[in-house]
């Protein structure tokens, strides 16, 4: 959200379709055309898409405050897998990474119900309906959701790169890669650039997923 802020007050001609879904669905609607840019995990792969850096991403696992869990610090997600679990969409990349997780220790997910959106698994966690993965910053742009905690994961899958994916980024258009240098530029720089003359085409929507 604060990239997105930065970018519209300094192009506030310039309108953004941003929609939200699984990674594998963004590099999909890239890849097809009905969105220019795309910003996902590639961890399956991008295929024939190039990709740029965007950012880190960490999971952690949440838990009503006063889990078992809560007060250990950094754990394994497997001694996660002793509770049950509220899951996301199970063709999401981190349910997918779960999954895997959990079989390499030679163990099952406990999945209670799947949820579609990470405000929904917050709302099902703080019910007792079990415990969940999801992005830290995430878990912080919605705090005021419940009485949870964040247990950070020590697992090396719990790091993530996030990447901005296109078919080719020197096609853009003009908008796009304006928002494209917007994303990439370090943060200290990424101020809004109100100097610069407003675009008035605007861009075709952009994928994201959580």
């Amino acid at each position: 959200p604060e990239d997105l802020g930065a970018f519209i007050a300094g192009h506030p001609q310039i309108k953004i379709d941003l929609e939200e879904h699984l990674s594998t669905e963004v590099m999909r609607a890239v890849q097809e055309g009905a969105a220019d840019l795309g910003i996902c995990n590639t961890g399956v792969g991008a295929g024939e898409l190039q990709t740029m850096p965007y950012r880190s991403d960490k999971l952690v696992l949440i838990v009503p405050q006063g889990h078992a869990l809560a007060a250990q610090g950094p754990i394994a997600f497997e001694a996660a897998l002793d509770y049950d679990q509220v899951g996301l969409h199970s063709n999401s990349s981190i349910y997918l990474a779960m999954r895997q997780a959990a079989a390499e220790v030679g163990r099952t997910i406990k999945l209670r119900i799947h949820v579609t959106g990470l405000d929904a698994m917050c709302r099902m966690i703080q019910n007792g309906l079990g415990v969940g993965v999801m992005p830290q910053r995430a878990f912080e742009l919605m705090h005021g959701t419940g009485e949870l905690a964040a247990v950070p994961l020590l697992d090396e899958w719990a790091t993530r790169d996030i990447q901005l994916v296109a078919r080719d980024f020197s096609t853009l258009p003009v908008t796009a890669r304006l928002l494209v240098e917007h994303l990439t530029q370090p943060a200290e720089d990424a101020a809004p650039a109100k100097n610069k003359p407003a675009v008035r085409v605007a861009a075709k929507p952009a994928a994201a997923t959580a």
